[in-house]
């Protein structure tokens, strides 16, 4: 019998991310569906965190929709996170807004190629959420 995945779908104020609890004990057809399922939707896969994000606003009973219209066959609990922080963005699309309200996916775009004054605020956010 093969394991199912368990995601943990986690609800931010803007945006949704996916950690897999059990990435390393599924099967490499398992990973692909998932990749093909993330890519589909234009999202961003991080194996580094186990996470994958989707840039699409959605619930978590819409997620489960598209995973049985997927054929992904998954374990999935909801995680809501709601923070309060100061700090918010000097620059780009997102200007003005707190790093807690921003998507998870230009949360992992700022891990890839911000190296700013504020790199420690965008990485205490990067942890909170587990990406």
């Amino acid at each position: 019998m093969m394991t199912k995945p368990q995601f943990i779908f986690i609800k931010q104020k803007n945006s949704f991310s996916v950690h897999i609890e059990n990435l390393e004990k599924l099967s490499v057809e398992q990973i692909q569906a998932i990749e093909t399922f993330v890519s589909a939707r234009k999202g961003i896969f991080d194996f580094e965190s186990y996470t994958f994000v989707i840039q699409k606003k959605l619930e978590f009973n819409e997620f489960i929709s598209l995973l049985k219209y997927s054929s992904i066959d998954a374990k999935c609990k909801e995680k809501i996170m709601l923070r309060k922080t100061d700090a918010k963005i000097e620059f780009g699309k997102y200007k003005g807004m707190s790093y807690n309200e921003v998507p998870d996916s230009y949360l992992l775009w700022l891990k890839a190629n911000y190296r700013g004054k504020d790199r420690d605020t965008i990485d205490i956010e990067l942890q909170a959420r587990n990406l």
